[in-house]
């Protein structure tokens, strides 16, 4: 008989694709880790790894076994789960993916869950959108808050959270000291330190100006907001960020926020205008019966804060 430990080897290969690293993360030895896999394919009779100088991949029965080991191992935790909630308790650990513009948002949820569940940890993990949808998919994340336009609809439970809206954020030297808003267009002529171009909101942010026939000037790139609010209080570059993180961390000194708008009042039957409006983000995770207790109570927090949809108007 496969054991969940197992599967749980299989799984943990199969998402780093590296024996080191997959063995790091079910605490094991990389040669106690490939043994119980050698010795799951000896009792199996079949290859379920392939293997050369390093992981090549699973075989078709290796996949085949990985389907269904996900699907066990998500019920086996739904067991467990549910087992803790009939004695009035939700543990466990929660996790969480998250767009990086929506890590303010996290931070501020994972709070008041803490305070209705203190047994409870979340580990947050910030990834692109992308990557997001598939972990929920593949079963290593239980839920994520992404942009809803980036998900399919089909075996997805989707809550809205907050529509995502742009400021800039400068050094107070680049920018007019009265001015409490800039035009997209002066925006494009400040040196920028945007997300690396693969990151959802760096395609929003593109696709905004080259709607308005922009280009830009794009001085630096990264994966995460942290370095381009360094420089920028450096003085070297500006940045555009999400409203709800610049009024999560408060004012920084030598730095200002404007507005982003366009220098002619929005037409509503304008897409581009629109978008420069805001976008959705939502909570989203697969749909399950019954569902994760871990999710079930972080969508009654987010239902018991009226969706929390303040947070960035």
């Amino acid at each position: 008989m496969i054991e969940l430990r197992e599967l749980q080897l299989l799984t943990a290969l199969a998402r780093h694709r590296h024996f080191a690293k997959a063995a790091e993360e079910c605490a094991l030895s990389q040669p106690a880790f490939s043994m119980r896999l050698r010795a799951l394919e000896e009792r199996l009779g079949l290859t379920v790894v392939r293997r050369g100088n390093r992981f090549q991949g699973l075989t078709e029965e290796g996949e085949m076994i990985l389907r269904h080991a996900r699907g066990i191992l998500d019920g086996a935790k739904a067991l467990e789960q549910e087992i803790a909630a009939a004695k009035g308790q939700v543990t466990g650990m929660l996790v969480l993916g998250v767009v990086p513009t929506a890590t303010a948002f996290a931070a501020q949820l994972t709070g008041r869950l803490h305070e209705a569940h203190p047994n409870l940890l979340v580990r947050i993990e910030v990834t692109t959108s992308i990557t997001l949808q598939q972990r929920l998919f593949d079963g290593t994340i239980d839920a994520g808050i992404t942009y809803s336009d980036s998900l399919g609809k089909d075996q997805v439970t989707i809550t809205s959270l907050y529509d995502e809206s742009y400021v800039l954020f400068a050094p107070e030297a680049m920018v007019s000291a009265e001015a409490a808003s800039i035009t997209w267009e002066d925006a494009a002529q400040l040196p920028l330190s945007l997300l690396e171009p693969q990151m959802q909101n760096r395609r929003i942010l593109d696709r905004i100006f080259a709607d308005r026939g922009l280009s830009p000037s794009v001085m630096s790139e990264s994966s995460g907001f942290m370095s381009a609010m360094v420089m920028a209080r450096s003085g070297a570059v500006a940045t555009i960020l999400p409203r709800a993180l610049v009024e999560a961390l408060g004012q920084m000194d030598g730095t200002r926020v404007l507005d982003l708008q366009d220098a002619a009042p929005a037409d509503p039957s304008d897409s581009a205008a629109v978008a420069a409006m805001g976008r959705p983000i939502c909570l989203a995770s697969i749909e399950r019966q019954p569902e994760l207790t871990t999710v079930r109570a972080l969508r009654e927090i987010i239902d018991a804060s009226g969706q929390i949809c303040d947070i960035d108007k």
